[in-house]
């Protein structure tokens, strides 16, 4: 199980590292392109639009030609893309090449939500989904550092390069060690499953489930866009002191999903999705308590802001691992089209909770607690949902 869950986390970095590498050489990819800032910045939202609608090509195709083949298929897309980044001489090629990473990324995405559906199931899925997410997190702690020194020595082309040689190393550990895991019995189609699409968004605790990746991912989208703006432009804070503290709630997640992980066959994922709403419940408030009872000069004081994300995002660790086995456990027959459906209801959604929240006329961190308080409700929701689902455990073959 270790082996395969390792290269399953090899799978999923890639979406990470195309974004979080390159985030501080965006100055220098500007000038160096002889473009504007702002184009280059919504090179992001464009990654994250194309992922969350390519999943819907890329699950019924997981299922028609089974998951290794479209795993090679999105790596090989991903080198493409990395390579163009690198080599890209206007604005127009470069954003070109993050269509194509992202595209890379949809199958690789599916590839490893189906895998795990696969192999797993109950509480022992919601451990493997818990583990990989709260990995994930390691990556926006390290990479824009990582990233800047690289390309503050060699350039903003290198972090490419470097990106390109990861790539390459996970295209060989899938070549020699991911096996196909696709069910003799899965249900393949040859064209975009629409059907199947709604009748599995018609499932009320399908979208219940799916709802709390996208409160979660909104959550997180809304933090880490305000957080420049509160900690920097508000909070005084310096570039270096940010990446720091933003590092550290990095690393937080990161532990908060070990232990969430560590816990689940004892208490459960009914508990966890409790634990974890309320959590974000403790955020939300936390973040309304301190501008409505604290004075002017504390609400800048970082622990003011950090603390209340810090209790959302352990919420968050605690969530998405049981929200995302919940979703899939009925589609072992389906498992690539039931994938993409989490992974587009995650990003889509996602995306469109933090764009309302941050389009709204309120204080930065008042549109934040918003966002936090709507994923409790989402959770809570979610959590009185799994009540009625059976829960089942299998083992790895």
């Amino acid at each position: 199980m270790q082996k395969f869950l390792f290269l399953l986390l090899t799978l999923v970095l890639l979406g990470p590292l195309g974004i979080d590498l390159y985030l501080p050489a965006i100055p220098a990819i500007a000038l160096g392109l002889n473009s504007s800032e702002s184009v280059i910045q919504s090179s992001i939202s464009l990654f994250i639009l194309v992922l969350g609608l390519g999943q819907l090509i890329a699950g019924p195709l997981v299922d028609r030609y089974g998951r290794r083949p479209m795993a090679i298929a999105g790596i090989f897309l991903y080198l493409i893309g990395v390579s163009i980044a690198a080599t890209s001489i206007n604005a127009a090629m470069f954003m070109g090449s993050r269509m194509v990473q992202s595209l890379g990324v949809c199958c690789t995405s599916v590839v490893l939500f189906s895998s795990v559906r696969d192999r797993l199931s109950g509480d022992d899925a919601a451990r493997a989904y818990g583990f990989l997410n709260g990995t994930l997190n390691i990556v926006p702690a390290l990479a824009p550092l990582i990233g800047g020194l690289i390309a503050q020595y060699y350039g903003w082309r290198a972090p490419f390069w470097a990106l390109l040689g990861y790539t390459l190393v996970v295209m060989v550990l899938v070549l020699a060690f991911l096996p196909e895991t696709r069910p003799a019995n899965t249900k393949a189609v040859g064209s975009l499953p629409l059907g199947q699409y709604f009748r599995i968004l018609r499932d009320g605790n399908f979208l219940a489930f799916a709802l709390v990746n996208a409160g979660a991912m909104g959550m997180a989208l809304t933090y880490v866009s305000l957080a420049p703006t509160v900690l920097m432009s508000t909070g005084g804070l310096s570039p270096l002191e940010f990446s720091l503290v933003f590092g550290a709630n990095g690393f937080w997640i990161m532990l908060m999903s070990y232990i969430a992980n560590r816990i689940i066959r004892k208490v459960g994922r009914p508990v966890c999705l409790a634990t974890g709403a309320i959590l974000m419940l403790m955020g939300g408030a936390a973040l309304f308590a301190g501008l409505a009872l604290l004075p002017v000069a504390i609400q800048l004081e970082t622990w003011v802001y950090m603390l209340p994300v810090a209790s959302a995002c352990a919420g968050l660790a605690f969530v998405i691992g049981p929200a995302t086995s919940y979703a899939l456990e009925p589609y072992s027959k389906e498992a690539g089209i039931a994938s993409a459906l989490v992974g587009f209801v995650q990003m889509a959604g996602g995306a469109a909770l933090g764009l309302v929240a941050m389009a709204l006329p309120l204080p930065p961190k008042a549109s934040l607690a918003i966002v936090m308080l709507t994923a409790f409700v989402l959770a809570w929701t979610a959590k009185r949902r799994s009540k009625t689902v059976k829960s089942t455990i299998s083992k790895l073959n």
